[in-house]
């Protein structure tokens, strides 16, 4: 499996000479624990795929006493879309480059997966602009970290996780929609008694869950809703989003997003959102800042 990701991401280079246009993405969030950067393009394969590659940087700004990696992580991505006029497929094999640890408590980090996502349109009422897409999501990685076990020693293991996901949209006039979904996760090495487990991976590589913060806990759940008003004549939207999510190795926490996109050119447009996010507790507060620009060629 990882063999067949590495292979796919580096042989993607190949068929950007075969590409009659490009969409070039960039983007930048900021908060108090990470920096985050990610770059990457988007190119047809004919009228109804495409393929890019994507590369992302993370910085932690925490202590390494807390389990934060001293050096950046940095991991690629090759997302495929076939759109078709009642199904999309979407896939997303990833790698995160090996990440060194000097401290021998900790082996080296690093991960491998896919992002499968098949969406389907339901209903489709041009007249009355009313549509209802339902999606269907099944993600699965491979993390190489360190796994803390109540009464046992630290080990260093291979440890994967698959994530599932159903959701839908439902949009109004075209002008509003409604966004709702429901993510879980489950563990073929087994879940019981983990108390932590020390990987590289961001959990929204497996699902998107209204939030841009960089999340390595192990999850039970997570509960997400979005809703969007649209100006289709100036394209712009302003959103709002709402998670809840339970872990096996965190405080369940409350996620709120708020956004904004609109276009600056004709081929570009930009997406602005700031997300703040907490446990139920009211702890463990974080603001994080974001914001992406695409330009099409």
């Amino acid at each position: 499996m990882k063999k067949i990701i590495i292979s796919l991401i580096l042989c993607s280079a190949a068929l950007y000479a075969q590409a009659a246009s490009v969409n070039v993405r960039a983007s930048y969030a900021y908060s108090s624990d990470y920096n985050q950067a990610r770059a990457g393009l988007a190119l047809p394969l004919g009228l109804n795929a495409s393929v890019g590659l994507e590369g992302r940087y993370v910085e932690d700004k925490f202590s390494v006493e807390e389990g934060a990696f001293a050096d950046p992580i940095y991991s690629v991505y090759l997302p495929i879309r076939l759109d078709l006029d009642l199904v999309k497929l979407h896939l997303t094999p990833f790698y995160y480059f090996e990440n060194k640890s000097d401290d021998p408590f900790y082996q080296d980090a690093t991960a491998y997966g896919i992002n499968g996502q098949l969406i389907m349109n339901l209903v489709e009422d041009e007249v009355n602009q009313f549509f209802t897409t339902a999606y269907i999501g099944v993600s699965f990685a491979n993390q190489k970290g360190t796994l803390f076990e109540e009464g046992n020693q630290p080990a260093n293991e291979d440890y994967s996780q698959m994530a599932y996901t159903l959701g839908f949209i439902q949009n109004f006039f075209g002008t509003f929609a409604f966004q709702a979904a429901a993510t879980a996760y489950q563990y073929p090495n087994g879940i019981d008694g983990v108390e932590y487990f020390r990987g590289i991976m961001d959990q929204n590589d497996l699902a998107f869950t209204q939030s841009y913060d960089v999340n390595r806990a192990l999850g039970k759940y997570v509960l997400s809703a979005r809703i969007s008003r649209m100006w289709p004549d100036t394209r712009s939207s302003l959103y709002a989003g709402y998670h809840f999510a339970e872990f096996y190795t965190a405080r369940p926490q409350h996620s709120i997003l708020v956004g904004n996109t609109f276009f600056v050119t004709a081929n570009a447009y930009l997406d602005m959102a700031y997300n703040h996010l907490q446990d139920v507790e009211g702890n463990n507060k974080r603001d994080i800042f974001f914001v992406n620009l695409n330009i099409a060629f």
